[in-house]
């Protein structure tokens, strides 16, 4: 495959130094997030997820409590690999064959998603949660390299709004994505047709909720296709020549010295804690969100699409904004906004029950076949379901440009390796703990509640978190 690596303006020279990118290679690179966020719109937070609780398992209490476990274990799972895998590039230097390599088992994982039948999960879910787990891992350690290619694209003072721009064009993605589930596959239980009046493609069958089970091997095609940008023309970091063998040796030896060297990088280290709060406590309201409404107003893939297609719209919204904020009045400054943004929608969203609001005020539940968003209570949980949207966006794209701001230039992969581990190492910690509270309490609203805990701490360590570049240590 061939790359392009001439400079996209000439005397501008990239965040570690050397050329920036062109500019098809940073719109190529930024295409990485239009491929994958079909993955987490229709699988972990509006499509298969809610399917998965509702339908597969067939008790949304249980379902939810069972993919908490599932994603828990891959995040233990990415904890322990990302950091590895992120040092022995850094050795290696090129990023795009574990991106190809990540793509491909991604790929092969989410496509297995089909075989969820309606009711089988009840008798043995484990095979679907392993497909959703090795799922889970690939693309999370597909992101490392991904995020890790950042800095050598774009100036330091572009590298927010290329960032945003990812992560909108990214919910774009999604949004396209949901409006072809919605409009095109998904079909109407007792009609047979979807909401354009027509049969749905290829013949889904609605009884057998094949629209849910297809998102899986339609988000492997479009991440396949999308993916080709990136590899034909971003330019990747020159081979070291250092053979695998040596790398993992290498690698692993370097990735003990970071970790060691963690006390004298404190900035970096108390930011990368923080992170790895608040980011548990967002992963876990968007894999979790579409789940609670499935659970306590009923919704089905209808619904759970027109709630997704309107959050995407406020999340692209929040991404573009939130890119342009970064640059405008710092990293640090754009997560914090974000992350309280995220609190107050979370506290919000735990307070809506089928026929309550805030959590003590009776309303009206909502009537079987009445239109979407018909109560009360669905309204105000979209309305906190956009708050969401709008802050998840710029709290995921500020991150990881902080980062890039903060680490050593020679250091970067590791670093987003240890990034990667930040947002994984307690990962496991809330899907488990949500697990832990709808089974002890045998509710919905408790498992969601222990997401706010996540990002009040997380929000309040940034304050001790500045916003400088460090030096690279040599011993």
């Amino acid at each position: 495959m061939s790359v392009d690596t001439g400079a996209a303006t000439t005397g501008v020279t990239s965040a570690i130094g050397g050329p920036v990118a062109p500019r098809r290679g940073q719109v190529s690179w930024a295409l990485f997030d239009w491929a994958n966020q079909p993955y987490f719109a229709l699988i972990t937070t509006f499509i298969f997820a809610p399917y998965f609780a509702a339908t597969y398992v067939g008790d949304a209490t249980l379902g939810q409590a069972l993919w908490g476990q599932a994603l828990g274990y891959a995040g233990l799972a990415i904890a322990f690999i990302s950091p590895i895998v992120g040092s022995i590039a850094d050795q290696t230097g090129r990023r795009k064959p574990w991106l190809a390599a990540c793509g491909i088992g991604f790929c092969l994982a989410v496509s297995c998603l089909w075989f969820a039948l309606p009711g089988e999960g009840a008798i043995n879910p484990v095979p679907i949660m392993v497909a959703v787990a090795c799922a889970a891992i690939a693309m999370e350690i597909a992101v490392v390299f991904n995020n890790a290619m950042l800095p050598s694209l774009v100036s330091s003072g572009r590298m927010g709004t290329l960032s945003g721009f990812g992560w909108g064009i990214g919910y774009v993605g999604g949004l396209l994505a949901l409006i072809i589930v919605l409009f095109f596959l998904a079909a109407d239980r007792e009609t047979g047709l979807t909401m354009l009046g027509q049969p749905p493609l290829f013949g889904l069958d609605p009884a057998m909720s094949e629209a849910d089970r297809f998102s899986g091997p339609m988000v492997a095609i479009w991440f396949a296709i999308f993916v080709i940008p990136l590899f034909l023309f971003t330019p990747d970091a020159p081979a070291t020549g250092v053979r695998a063998g040596a790398a993992v040796r290498q690698g692993l030896v370097q990735l003990k010295t970071t970790l060691g060297h963690l006390r004298r990088f404190r900035n970096i280290a108390l930011y990368l804690f923080s992170r790895m709060l608040y980011f548990d406590g967002l992963s876990a309201i968007f894999a979790f969100g579409g789940i609670y409404a499935a659970g306590i107003f009923g919704w089905e893939i209808m619904t759970l699409g027109l709630f997704g297609i309107i959050l995407s719209i406020f999340a692209a919204a929040g991404a573009f904004l939130g890119g342009w904020l970064d640059d405008k009045i710092g990293s640090k400054r754009t997560i914090q906004i974000s992350v309280l943004g995220l609190i107050v929608a979370t506290i919000g969203s735990a307070s809506i029950g089928p026929d309550t609001i805030f959590f003590t005020i009776p309303v009206e539940p909502p009537q079987p076949g009445a239109a979407p968003f018909s109560s009360i209570g669905e309204q105000i949980y979209l309305v906190f379901g956009i708050l969401i949207g709008i802050s998840g966006g710029p709290a995921q794209a500020a991150s990881r440009t902080m980062l890039a701001r903060m680490a050593p230039p020679s250091m970067m992969t590791e670093f987003f390796g240890l990034y990667a581990l930040s947002g994984k190492a307690t990962a496991f910690l809330a899907p488990l703990a949500i697990a832990w509270a709808t089974l002890a309490y045998d509710s919905q609203r408790a498992g969601l509640a222990v997401i706010v805990a996540f990002l009040v701490v997380g929000f309040m360590l940034l304050f001790g978190v500045a916003e400088r570049r460090e030096e690279a240590i040599s011993d």
